[in-house]
This record gives structure tokens, sequence and C-alpha cells, in this order.
């Protein structure tokens, strides 16, 4: 039988990385593949676009943003790498929250996770189809603007982030361990390209840019236009390009040594990032009014065209083209997992579940996911987008800083590979700056997260319940 709580039956801890034949993953990944994959994740259209979007939010105190994101985000890292290597199977945030809470409370976050994961490569491929035309652009070459963007800015569809994410799913489908090869040469492409970014803005430092700091105060606030402002409203929204590390979290069951590579992965990619983050904001504001990078879509290459510098702006936008798409890739990657340990544990089809003989890897899911994430991206808004994405991240950390305490105070002898410093403050801090940045979230994307909510719990009611391999009286791994 298996163990019940208030919210439905648990996934056992000792079985949790037990799985039946043909529906386990192939180990194939190593702690450079891991690093290379939060980096890949973490560094992208949130660095490369959305410094924009939080200098409209926040003026100069973007930069604080960052900080304040980056601190929440360092305490559910901790969170995560032990949990990760103390529970070494793909599921990231689901699997933690159905081994230590409940399958109901489960579904809720996995259910999320796929708003997380699916909007975030969308927004990450409209990110990249703004660098396109903008480099096109700049090469005197035009499409045609119907093409270029969704019905809320009077185009069609935005058809190169159609097609970039279509190009990433048949990607992935080939095969997990060389696209993370892949993702390793991308990431090196994105790293330096950021790097010259700064070498030469952070030169152009001009003190005046950065008066008054706070133009819009520290707290979420709505103005007369409707547009929510403050520091924590750009946090709220920056947040966006910080998290990425927790897809790390997603291949534990593909690592070959889960426990020393997952705690490099995960902790090592989001210190370098925050480091990376914190000098590129400094460098782009200090160099150029905030006001006009918040009117740019491309915010890093126009800096660098308003600096003298336009070899080195269509450079800059170029090396954006050829390496988001790793965002894309690991974020789908992610996407394509938690479906797959959803299905696996069967809250939603089985058919789902299957994986590829030869590669190891779920190719019927990975291109339902690509589909869905070329849907949202061809007809939705970056911002939109973005803000959505966010709020079904802040809820996974949220749960997995619950379940690490939780875990801490019921198996406190469990043998663990990383323990987190000061589990019961960095836990609580996870918490409460996920909810501080969930509420400082607009009013529309909160309601729309609750009625994505709403839905996935009548999908759950209606259809997973019943189906699931523990409500079968089963173990929820094996058979």
């Amino acid at each position: 039988m298996v163990a019940q709580t208030i919210f439905g039956p648990l996934k056992p801890l000792d079985t949790v990385d037990v799985h039946e034949h043909g529906r386990t993953l192939k180990k194939t990944l190593s702690w450079p593949h891991l690093v290379a994959l939060g980096v890949g994740a973490i560094v992208g259209t949130g660095i490369y676009t959305l410094t924009g979007v939080g200098a409209d939010r926040a003026g100069p105190a973007v930069i604080l943003a960052f900080a304040i994101a980056g601190a929440v985000c360092a305490c559910a890292a901790l969170a995560y790498a032990e949990l990760a290597t103390l529970i070494p199977t793909s599921g990231s945030a689901y699997t933690y929250t159905y081994s230590v809470v409940g399958e109901a409370a489960a579904w809720v976050v996995g259910w999320s996770l796929i708003l997380e994961y699916s909007l975030a490569c969308s927004a990450v491929s409209v990110g990249w189809s703004a660098y396109l035309v903008g480099w096109l652009q700049s090469a005197g070459l035009s499409l045609p603007a119907a093409l270029l963007a969704g019905p809320h800015a009077g185009g069609i569809i935005n058809l190169p982030a159609v097609l970039v994410a279509l190009s990433i799913a048949g990607l992935l489908i080939a095969g997990t361990r060389e696209s993370a090869t892949l993702n390793i040469v991308l990431v090196v492409i994105k790293l330096s390209a950021l790097a010259a970014f700064v070498l030469i803005a952070l030169p152009f430092f001009n003190a005046d840019n950065i008066v008054p700091f706070m133009p819009y105060g520290f707290g979420s606030t709505v103005d007369a236009d409707g547009t929510t402002r403050g520091v924590m409203a750009a946090a709220a929204i920056v947040f966006f390009a910080f998290y990425g590390f927790d897809a790390v979290a997603t291949s534990a069951e593909e690592c070959k040594r889960p426990g020393r590579d997952l705690t490099i992965g995960i902790i090592g990619s989001m210190a370098l990032c925050t480091i990376i983050y914190m000098l590129v904001a400094i460098a782009a504001i200090g160099a150029v009014n905030h006001v006009a990078i918040a009117g740019s879509d491309e915010p890093l290459a126009y800096v660098l065209r308003v600096l003298g510098h336009p070899a080195a702006a269509w450079l800059i936008a170029l090396a954006a083209l050829v390496a988001l798409p790793s965002v894309i890739l690991v974020m789908m990657y992610g996407q394509s997992r938690i479906f797959f340990v959803m299905a696996r544990d069967g809250l939603l089809p089985r058919k789902l579940s299957e994986v590829s003989p030869r590669t190891g890897s779920p190719i019927l899911i990975t291109a339902i996911t690509g589909v869905l994430v070329a849907a949202v991206a061809g007809f939705f808004r970056l911002d939109e987008i973005a803000e959505l994405a966010n709020a079904g991240t802040l809820l996974a950390f949220i749960a997995v800083g619950a379940c690490m305490m939780v875990l801490r105070k019921r198996a406190p002898d469990l043998p663990r590979v990383f323990r987190c410093p000061q589990p019961y403050l960095v836990g609580t801090l996870a918490i409460l700056g996920c909810l501080y940045l969930l509420f400082s979230l607009p009013s529309a994307t909160l309601v729309r997260f609750v009625g994505w909510n709403v839905i996935g719990i009548a999908v759950y009611l209606l259809y997973g319940r019943s189906r699931s391999m523990a409500a079968k009286n089963k173990p929820v791994v094996g058979i």
C-alpha cells in the first residue's frame, strides 16, 4: 500500500528511482553538461531583452531588482541542490512534492511547472525573433511586418518565433546528449558576447544616468496609465532572468553521478550567472539613460549603437541569435521531462511516457511540447508571457523550500550528499521572497495564473486522480 496524506498518496522515497522497463531515461550527462544546462537556461532573454522591461518599471534601480531576484533564487537553488541529490530522479519540484506532501499538491506544482517551462520557451522565442528583426534591419533587410508579430501588435503571427521553437523541438528529439553538447557551444558564444558588451560599455559609465536611482519607489504600485512600477515590480519580472537552474534538477535521472554532478550544476550555474547579470546591468544602465533603454526590444544591441559601436552591436545581436536558442533548448527539455514523469505516474496518458529505444528520450511528448510552445510564441506578447511564466516558477520554488524543511524534520537521518546551510532560515527566506515577488506581479497575471490552476485541478479530478498508479493500489514507481 502507498502511504497517504491529506493531499493524497505519497511517492515512496525508497523506490523513487526505480522505474519499469521502457520508461527509464538513459544516463548520458556529466557535470559540464549540467553547468552548461544551467547557464544555458539562466542567461538568455532575461538579460538580452528584459533589461529594457525592467528599466521601464524601476528606472536605474533595475540593478537592485536584479540583486533582489538573484538573492531569492539563491535561497531556492540551495534547497533544490539538497533535494535533487537526495531524490535523484526526473521531475524536479513535482517529484519532490509528490514524495513529501502528496499527489494532489504535486499535481498543482507540476501543472505550474508546465506553465513555467512552456511559457519560458515561448518568451525566449519571441525575444529571439526581436533580435532577428533588429539584426536583419541593421543589415538592410526587411521581412513582412504581418509575419513578425502576433495580433496584439497588428500582425498575423510571429513566424520566426514559431520556427525557432519547432527547430529546437526537432533537435531534442534527436537525442539528449547531442542536444546538451551543442548547448555547451552555444553557452560559450553567449558568455563571450556578454563579456564583450561589458568591456565596451563599462568605460562609458556616467553617474548622471543612475540619478534618481529609484524614480518609481521601492514597492510595487500601479501608476496612472495602468503600468505596475517600482523596484519590486521590476524584480518580479526580471526574476525570469534568473531561473533556469531548476531545469538542471529535471535532468537528475539522466546524470551519470547525480550526487556530485547536480550540486555542481545547480550551485555553479547560479553563482556564475548572478555575477554576469550584475555586471551587464551596471554597464547598460550606467552607459545609457534608462528611459531610452526601456523603449528597446533589443536593449544591449541598442546601447552599443548609441555608444557609436554599430559593428559590435551587430555582433552582439548575432551572438544572441545564435545562443538564445540554448535557453529554449533547456527549458523545452525541462518541460518534456515534467510531462514525461507525470505521464509515467499515470496522471497524464501513459503513452506519453514511452521513450525511444535508440535515444532513450521521450519523443512523442517532446514533439507535443514543441507545438504548444510554438503556438504561444506565435500569438502572444513577451511581457505577458514572462510574467505568467514567473508565477508558475514562484509557486514551484515555494514548494521546494517547504519540502526541504519538511524532510529535514520528518527524516533528519537520510543521507544527504549536499546539505543546505541553515536549512530552516534559507527555506523560509525562499518561501517569503517568492511570495512577495508573486504578489508583486500585475493583478491580471495573478488572475490568469489562478485560472490556469483551476483548469488544472479540474483535469486532475476528472482524469488524473482515478488513473494514477497510486490510485490503482500500486507503487507509484515501477509495476
